[in-house]
Formats: structure tokens, C-alpha cells, sequence
């Protein structure tokens, strides 16, 4: 099959695949600061009002269901697809863009099981296209200065990472609070904290524990209200975190150094102000990083290694990692023990050098989409 030939306009043509309220909020209204080399070329959704409204905001002339999918794919139109999919659809639409000569940015997490994410990277590899996990915070400036500065020395060996990611999930037909589609507070939010603890750590963990914990409402029927874990990583160093959809917002993580200590809070929110709090020797400084598009440097990275035949972080693999680690906490939960694991070799890490600066975008109108946690 021959591949489109996005070498030679210097752009790559996007279809956004699911348009759902990431695709809305954020991945459609980034393409306006993408534009040095990212197209908006296609939009696929199962919902004719969302297409109409839609194709119409951002000027799209190709649209289509799922089941146009495949047609898409062979129709030349389209370089990349960005999948905004719920998780356990990730593995089957990267599966049949790659077959088809498609590059692919994946939303996280990157499947539901580590088989699934070992076809990925398989069948990417067999057909030669890049994959690329849509790890946002691999790009932004508050997070990867986190790193600088815990690598630079300043709060001495790095000991301890305690994180807490919450919110509450208040709609019960929301797929986040559905079992089978790769629901539950670790998948969605506790990816965050412990992708956090290995960009900060720089390694990965060897062995974890986890407890689950659910109150009686309705909504935690299928999956978990919340989730407390310990992971062990080597020169003998502790990660914890919490994640719940049954708690008020938080969102902030620390590292505490032999010396000193860095607090982020907030860490990992999207639309707002990030801001970090250093402290060596009882003397504390903070540095605030103002909101910005935080999607559009996905596209211009992604894009990028396209054009110039690069291997993208995060990778397949990076993701592959966390995948990896959530399964593994699920056992724990199930058995009440510790379990060990032997992640795949990492050898790549987010740096400053990936941060790319784009203004914020206006809060676009939601066609029949909402906030996970239902508030406007």
C-alpha cells in the first residue's frame, strides 16, 4: 500500500478519532497552535450532531462514522490518527491504522492489558509507522523543571514521591465508572502519579502493593471508588499515591530529597496554573508556571519525528510500562499481597529539552460531551 506523501507539504494530516470531552476541550482547538506541521484533515464519531457541529467550528470537510474508519484509513486523505477513544477500544484502532501505513498518538492509557499493548508495538513496528502515547505532561514546563531540579541535586538523593490525584465522578453512566471499558481511578488518574514517580525517579518500580476501598454508592458497582499504593523502586526508594473518583479535586505530588523537598501543586491539571515549591534548608521557593495548550506540543512533537523519521517519548514502550504496573496493582488489590514485576528496560526519559510553549486556548462550546466530574 502506498503511504501518503506528508513529506512533501511539511504537514501531517490528523484524523481525530472519538469525540468525546478530551477531543473537545482540548485535541480539536490545539490544532490552531499546531499548525506549523499538524492538520486537522478528518473527524470520525458515531454522533451526526457532533460531526455536523463540529466539521463545522473547525472547518473539516471529512467526516464519518466508525464504521468509516477503515476507508479513511486507505483513502490517502490522512498521514496520522489521533485515537480519543475509550480504553479498550485503544488496541483494536491502533491495530488497523498501522496495518494500513497509519502513524498513531494514542491517548492514555494505552490499552487495558499488556498483551494488548505488546500487539501495538508489534504490529506499528511490522508496518513501519510511529507510536506515540499522548503523555501530556511530557512536554510541560512545570513537570519536566520538577525533574530538572531533582536531577540537578538541590534536595539531594531523591527518597521518597507521595502523590494524590482526586475528583469525583458524579454521572453513573460515565465509562470511567465502567468495568469493561477499562474504567476505574487507577487507569484514568492514578496513571499520572505513577508515570510521575518514574520521569522523577528516572527508573521504574520492581515490586508494588495495593488496597482498593468503595463506599456503597451505585456508581462504584463496577470498579473502584479509590486506590491507595506503595511501589518499591531499586536503591531502595518509595513511591505512594491515592487516586479516587469519590473525593473533592486534588492534584499535586512530592519528592523528598535527603536534603530538601519539591512540592508540585497543582501537578497535573490541564487547563489551569501549575506550581512548584522548593525547600533546601528550611528556606522555601516557589516559581508559578501559567496555563498554556498543553496538547498542541503533542501534535508538533508527534508530527516532527514523523517528518524526520525519529523514535517519539513517550513510546509504545513507555506505555507498555504503565500498563504493565497497573495490572500489576490490580492483582495486589485482588490478592492482598505484594507483587513483583519486571517492567521492560527504559532507557528513554522525558527532559526540558521536549517542552514547547503554546498559549492557551478558549474554552470551546461541548457538543454533546461533559466534564467527567460533571460541573460546568
Amino acid at each position: 500500500m502506498k503511504k501518503p506523501t506528508a513529506h512533501a507539504s511539511k504537514k501531517i494530516r490528523y484524523a481525530v478519532i472519538g469525540q468525546g470531552y478530551i477531543s473537545q476541550i482540548a485535541v480539536l482547538p490545539a490544532f490552531a497552535h499546531a499548525s506549523k506541521n499538524s492538520e486537522l484533515i478528518a473527524l470520525i464519531s458515531d454522533d451526526p450532531v457532533k460531526l455536523k457541529k463540529l466539521s463545522q467550528t473547525y472547518k473539516v470537510a471529512r467526516t464519518g462514522t466508525y464504521d468509516d474508519y477503515d476507508a479513511l484509513l486507505s483513502s490517502g486523505e490522512i498521514d496520522a490518527v489521533y485515537i480519543a477513544l475509550p480504553n479498550h477500544m485503544h488496541c483494536e484502532y491502533t491495530l488497523r491504522a498501522a496495518r494500513a501505513g497509519i502513524h498513531v498518538l494514542c491517548e492514555k492509557p494505552m490499552a487495558v492489558t499488556d498483551t494488548e499493548c505488546k500487539k501495538m508495538i508489534q504490529a506499528c513496528d511490522k508496518h513501519g509507522v510511529k507510536l506515540m502515547i499522548a503523555y501530556r505532561l511530557h512536554f510541560e514546563k512545570a513537570n519536566l523543571s520538577a525533574v530538572d531540579v531533582v536531577q540537578s541535586g538541590k534536595i539531594g538523593e531523591p527518597r521518597i514521591f507521595n502523590s494524590l490525584f482526586t475528583m469525583q465522578i458524579r454521572d453513573e453512566d460515565n465509562i470511567r465508572l465502567q468495568k469493561d471499558k477499562g474504567g476505574g481511578p487507577l487507569y484514568d488518574i492514578g496513571i499520572y502519579c505513577l508515570n510521575a514517580a518514574r520521569y522523577v525517579f528516572r527508573t521504574d518500580p520492581i515490586e508494588v502493593f495495593a488496597f482498593t476501598a468503595n463506599s456503597d454508592q451505585k456508581r462504584f458497582a463496577e470498579v473502584e471508588e479509590m486506590a491507595s499504593v506503595v511501589m518499591r523502586f531499586p536503591q531502595e526508594r518509595l513511591a505512594t499515591f491515592s487516586c479516587s473518583f469519590g473525593a473533592a479535586d486534588t492534584s499535586a505530588y512530592e519528592v523528598i530529597g535527603a536534603k530538601g523537598h519539591l512540592r508540585v501543586d497543582p501537578a497535573y491539571e490541564m487547563v489551569g496554573d501549575l506550581k512548584y515549591t522548593l525547600t533546601v534548608k528550611g528556606r522555601s521557593h516557589e516559581r508559578m508556571f501559567p496555563k498554556r495548550d498543553q496538547f498542541a506540543p503533542e501534535l508538533l512533537y508527534f508530527s516532527d519525528c514523523i517528518l524526520h523519521d525519529r523514535a517519539p517519548e513517550p513510546s509504545g514502550r513507555e506505555g507498555r510500562i504503565d500498563v504493565q504496573i497497573i495490572n500489576a496493582l490490580h492483582k495486589s488489590a485482588q490478592t492482598g499481597r505484594p507483587v513483583r514485576i519486571k517492567p521492560l528496560t527504559q532507557d528513554a526519559r522525558p527532559t526540558l529539552d521536549q517542552e514547547r510553549k503554546r498559549p492557551p486556548v478558549d474554552k470551546p462550546e461541548l457538543v454533546n460531551a461533559k466534564k467527567p466530574s460533571g460541573d460546568e
